[in-house]
């Protein structure tokens, strides 16, 4: 038996895909990504070659038959034409959050994916740090009584990153994960454009009726980190739990998470509630995106 093996390529050689490169060119001995080989990288700059993986076209990346998935790690604007791109050629694809900077746009996408039986991974390297895994641990089966999650970061350039519930969306996601689906009640954004300063203010209900806040502020010379505060019926959480660290880097457990469904390993419960949330996320970080850029209301 020959082992099925996938040609891929990575898009965008900034943090994310210079990552991609590397862990493409070293997969973990025996694991899913044993099953992808890296054809080459696609970048507008010129580079010639990075650890020995060739720089080609975009043209040949799409047309070439011996490529059967793409990696995109462009900036966020435009990952939603990327991907398009590459499905309309037939490849699988895997793209760093946010898939899209649009609700309807993401939509598309995935029905695009199924209708050609392509696999559209979005990478969601925040649910899979150790810190996370222990939060979650920590929270499953308590009662919520109120929470707030405070991210803060350096500035981004918004023409790029887009706004800020899509740029954060990660936060979103713990959110939506750990407490299950949520409502927007309203949100609000402060900018002062001379500090280069911006602060998201967003306040959800859950299915229970239980108030969570997140904040998502930037400015520079900000650190960036989390801070949470979440009040359970037995006691508040207000530091994240100690978390070992892991021995199989973040980029890497997700590359494996990808070749799995490619070699078709992830059930259809895993896949359906995984559609779910990040298109539920998407949806919502639109909402957040209306409610913000509202007109303040006059009341006479």
């Amino acid at each position: 038996q020959i082992s099925k093996m996938f040609g891929t390529v990575v898009v965008g050689v900034g943090i994310a895909g210079l990552a991609r490169i590397r862990d493409l060119m070293n997969p973990m001995p025996s694991s899913p990504s044993e099953h992808l080989k890296l054809f080459g990288f696609v970048s507008r700059r010129s580079f010639g070659n990075i650890h020995e993986a060739k720089q080609i076209s975009l043209e040949d990346a799409l047309r070439n038959k011996d490529i059967h998935a793409a990696f995109i790690s462009t900036e966020n604007r435009s990952h939603e034409e990327t991907i398009r791109m590459f499905l309309e050629a037939g490849k699988h694809v895997l793209v760093e959050y946010p898939m899209a900077l649009s609700a309807k746009a993401a939509h598309e996408l995935w029905e695009m994916a199924e209708q050609k039986g392509k696999v559209l991974h979005v990478e969601h390297i925040e649910l899979l740090t150790e810190e996370y895994k222990q939060l979650k641990k920590e929270v499953v089966g308590k009662d919520l009584v109120k929470g707030t999650l405070h991210f803060t970061g350096h500035v981004l350039d918004e023409n790029k990153s887009g706004f800020p519930a899509f740029s954060g969306i990660a936060r979103l996601t713990w959110l939506i994960d750990l407490f299950g689906d949520l409502t927007v009640t309203s949100a609000t954004r402060e900018k002062q454009k001379d500090k280069d300063y911006s602060r998201m203010t967003v306040h959800f209900q859950t299915a229970n009726k239980k108030p969570l806040t997140w904040i998502e502020e930037r400015g520079p010379g900000m650190r960036r980190e989390k801070k949470i505060n979440f009040c359970f019926t037995s006691g508040c959480l207000e530091n994240f739990p100690e978390a070992p660290r892991s021995s199989v880097g973040l980029f890497m457990q997700d590359q494996n998470l990808f070749a799995k469904k490619l070699l078709g390993q992830v059930s259809k419960e895993e896949l359906a509630a995984e559609k779910w949330r990040i298109l539920r996320c998407l949806d919502l970080a639109e909402v957040i995106q209306q409610y913000c850029e509202e007109p303040e209301k006059i009341y006479s």
